[in-house]
């Protein structure tokens, strides 16, 4: 009975940025809100958590203005390398 009192915003969403074409925006999995890593407010979302590792960001977690939702930004290091090689 615990789990009817948990709302879905309880539990995170993952999106993994490598598999993300173009500017890197992508719906929210809960609302479809448009996430923009260009976004300056935080109305559109906020950012709650960082992970770092060895001075190189690993994860990031944010919540959707909207919805309220959590959502894990993972992929870093494979966009940071391919920046570094061109």
């Amino acid at each position: 009975m615990a789990n009817q009192n948990m709302n879905k915003t309880s539990v995170p969403y993952k999106v993994d940025l490598t598999r993300i074409d173009g500017d890197g925006a992508f719906p929210c999995p809960n609302c479809a809100t448009m996430i923009s890593p260009d976004g300056q407010s935080e109305e559109i979302y906020k950012i709650v958590n960082t992970k770092v590792n060895n001075d190189q960001l690993v994860e990031l977690v944010i919540e959707c203005g909207t919805c309220k939702a959590r959502i894990v930004l993972t992929g870093f290091e494979t966009a940071i390398e391919g920046l570094a090689s061109r």
